[in-house]
């Protein structure tokens, strides 16, 4: 394959040949199901992931918490199975299943033996097509729910991590908490968990990609009947819903400084900026940045934070974007009485590469780092499955593996660096947990802070 190939909205059929000799094909039903598959050479299992291009960031005021609640929700039975006779089916074959909710998408998921693919895409979408939400199964699965935030609001490296994105975010849909908050999981009602799941899990939403020992044609008639036996209408006339808007959006930083006291042992600090969208073309330049930055044991952070001076076990930079927004942020775990300190030299080594740029030598290694990590994420279909998936729902192309390391190759010293000259020019947001001074980050922030 030579470049990344377009994927319209409009085309009914579409087939390539990738690196590897993978072939990758994609079906447009009428009615708008996308259906994508990627024959991988020597493969014996598949995996398969039914995705709806609803996340959080999509619910209303008074659906807050309902697309992760749904994705519960979806597992608890249909008017064929119950909740035992779903879990059954993947345990006796030794398949994996579950689900997961994003910001921008939620994806419903196994993995099977090849000659079990077609009873995964059958128990799939029937979960997918026909839940019952159940009203007793409802609330027994608030409590469940409950629980898991529960469980996240004890580790406080969760707790900095949703109080870093709402600090960069501000008041835009992407801050929020993707599984919600207690509040909005208590006052959560049937009948918004409900609306939301007619609303949003309908033929337009649905994509459906394979990857791995699977035949395509096969798999759409598979996905043919087991939509149909659900009661929709494959053959009616639809269109896939439009791809969400590539235009930046407008974010204001929610807060400069947010600090949450907990008598840890450990001080959890994440301090950064607005990152690139899910299309910009920096992207390759942001993944070579955040290698040299924090990607590895050879990055700045860990040897300069940790192996030089020895202040931190954990430290590491990271990158999220969006269809039409982006985070980019450093982490480290650290004593509470050198976490200004640590918290400096995050920034400064940000702030040296864009003064100075990178070397010659360290964008040889995040190339390397780069292409080896990719190519050995593909050795496993769930890999090549959400990318399949992501290509369709987000930015709407399909770049294998060796047009991602042409485009690597393309990255430049000054791109990183101008990149990194950009970020660091953004409103700076800290978030950290831990038993700190509530003041003492406020002139890395440039302003007051707010303590909870």
């Amino acid at each position: 394959m030579n470049g990344a190939v377009d994927l319209p909205l409009g085309q009914a059929e579409l087939s390539l040949v990738a690196s590897g000799d993978a072939l990758v094909r994609r079906t447009v039903l009428p009615d708008g199901v996308r259906i994508l598959s990627e024959r991988v050479p020597g493969s014996s299992s598949a995996t398969i992931g039914f995705w709806v291009a609803v996340g959080s960031r999509d619910e209303s005021t008074v659906a807050r918490g309902s697309t992760h609640f749904l994705e519960h929700l979806l597992f608890k039975g249909t008017a064929s199975r119950n909740a035992l006779d779903i879990a059954i089916s993947f345990d006796s074959v030794g398949g994996e299943h579950n689900a997961v909710t994003s910001k921008e998408y939620t994806c419903y998921y196994a993995k099977v033996r090849d000659g079990d693919l077609p009873m995964a895409v059958e128990v799939i979408a029937d979960m997918l097509t026909s839940s019952l939400i159940d009203p007793v199964e409802f609330d027994s699965e608030r409590q469940v729910i409950l629980e898991e935030l529960a469980m996240a609001d004890d580790d406080p490296s969760d707790v900095a991590s949703e109080r870093f994105f709402e600090a960069v975010l501000g008041e835009h849909p992407l801050g929020r908490p993707v599984g919600g908050n207690p509040e909005a999981i208590r006052a959560a009602t049937r009948d918004a968990v409900w609306s939301h799941y007619r609303a949003n899990y309908q033929a337009r939403d649905l994509v459906i990609t394979a990857a791995g020992s699977v035949d395509h044609d096969q798999l759409v008639a598979g996905v043919r009947s087991a939509l149909e036996s659900a009661g929709w209408d494959l053959g009616a006339a639809g269109a896939p819903v439009p791809r969400r808007s590539a235009e930046l959006a407008q974010i204001v930083r929610g807060e400069a400084v947010h600090i949450v006291n907990r008598p840890t042992e450990q001080a959890n600090v994440f301090v950064g900026t607005t990152g690139l969208a899910a299309n910009d073309d920096r992207r390759f330049a942001m993944s070579v940045l955040n290698s040299v930055v924090g990607g590895g044991m050879s990055s700045r952070l860990f040897q300069e934070i940790r192996e030089k001076r020895g202040l931190a076990y954990s430290v590491y930079s990271f990158g999220a974007s969006y269809s039409d927004a982006g985070v980019f942020g450093m982490y480290a775990g650290c004593s509470p009485a050198r976490a200004r300190v640590v918290t400096e030299l995050m920034l400064d080594e940000l702030a040296a590469v864009g003064r100075d740029g990178v070397t010659a030598d360290e964008l040889r290694r995040a190339r390397g780092q780069l292409a080896g990590a990719s190519a050995l994420a593909l050795e496993d279909s769930d890999t090549r499955m959400s990318r399949l998936g992501r290509a369709e729902i987000s930015v709407g192309e399909y770049v294998d593996l060796d047009e991602n390391l042409r485009r690597l190759a393309l990255v430049t010293v000054d791109d990183v660096r101008e990149l990194a000259r950009d970020l660091g020019s953004r409103p700076l947001s800290i978030a950290a947990v831990g038993p700190l001074d509530e003041s003492s980050f406020d002139a890395l922030a440039g302003t007051t802070t707010a303590t909870h």
